[in-house]
């Protein structure tokens, strides 16, 4: 008789979460400083300020800055990475009992998985607003003169604005937290039932792969508009006695959607590690993928090369049992 293999440690857990969390960090880092170049920008910027595209900041952030621009601030999420992390699985945890024993249910259903992620992502929201502020101001381009690196941003921070300060978009954080998890988990239910049921590890993590990437494309899609005003928010430095263009966040919304009447760049942030998706499935899913993939023998099929082949296979077999069904 099989036995079920035990749960692993949250030692373990937590250690391939922060593995994968600083290598996401390593390789993406890149599109995050597109990204935030392209939220940042102004309309009537022109020449080599504006940028058309993805490809076309990237290029112009190289040539007129050079390669290392592109991982200018990466101390500064590299150094939440542990902290964020630690909180966002205390808090589902924490939150998630609260709320079972609030409603008097034993399993977590579609609508408390969304209450219980948007409660986690506001509490987590307090540990990387700072971190976040400090990312932002060093990527600017326009601020890129002020600082001379992380410790020298806090410091001038602190100084000229006020230690509050750090904490400045704490809401619109809140906010953009609250909607990818309502969007993700809003629809990886239903993503997760129209999957065949896995039948092996390897299966297990190919469902883990679709979900994940599904629920985050649409909670990105659904917070970027959020993130675009955190970014807005952080970058402007506060003067005392004067009023901020972009304070409180859905105000500020409107003065961002004024000039376009649309909120960018949708594009770069799928492709970004702050938006909450990973090609390779979303950041709750990651631990039980990295956990899964050191297992493989050398001689095992590459996961990696044949993964979506394999999803679309999935999604294939199971809409053409439900037409046999019918």
């Amino acid at each position: 008789m099989s036995q079920e293999p035990k749960p692993l440690p949250f030692v373990y857990q937590f250690i391939a979460g922060a593995v994968a969390g600083v290598s996401e960090i390593l390789v993406m880092y890149p599109l995050d400083v597109v990204k935030t170049r392209i939220q940042l920008q102004s309309s009537t910027a022109t020449g080599e300020e504006a940028y058309n595209s993805m490809v076309d900041c990237f290029r112009k952030i190289v040539r007129n800055e050079g390669f290392s621009r592109l991982y200018r601030g990466i101390e500064a999420p590299i150094l939440m990475e542990a902290p964020k992390r630690a909180t966002k699985f205390a808090a589902n945890d924490e939150w998630g009992k609260f709320y079972r024993n609030l409603f008097g249910v034993t399993k977590m259903t579609q609508g408390l998985s969304v209450l219980t992620g948007a409660t986690a992502g506001a509490t987590e929201s307090f540990v990387v607003v700072p971190f976040e502020l400090v990312k932002i101001r060093l990527q600017d381009k326009a601020q890129s003169h002020k600082y001379n690196g992380l410790v020298d941003c806090v410091r001038k921070v602190v100084q000229q604005e006020g230690v509050l300060t750090l904490y400045q978009g704490l809401e619109s954080t809140m906010w953009r937290h609250i909607l990818w998890n309502a969007g993700y988990f809003g629809c990886i239910f239903q993503v997760r039932e129209l999957l065949p049921k896995a039948a092996n590890k390897k299966s297990q993590v190919l469902n883990d792969l679709a979900s994940g990437a599904v629920g985050g494309t649409v909670g990105t899609i659904l917070n970027t508009p959020m993130d675009v005003v955190k970014s807005r928010i952080q970058n402007s430095p506060r003067v005392p006695g004067g009023v901020p263009k972009y304070n409180w966040a859905w105000p500020a919304l409107g003065t961002v959607s004024e000039p376009r009447m649309k909120a960018k760049p949708f594009d770069e942030c799928v492709l970004t590690p702050e938006s909450h998706l990973l090609v390779a499935g979303d950041r709750l899913e990651r631990p039980k993928v990295i956990l899964h993939l050191v297992r493989v023998p050398s001689h095992s099929p590459n996961i990696h090369d044949s993964c979506l082949v394999h999803i679309l296979e999935m999604f294939g077999r199971e809409r053409a049992r439900k037409h046999a069904k019918e």
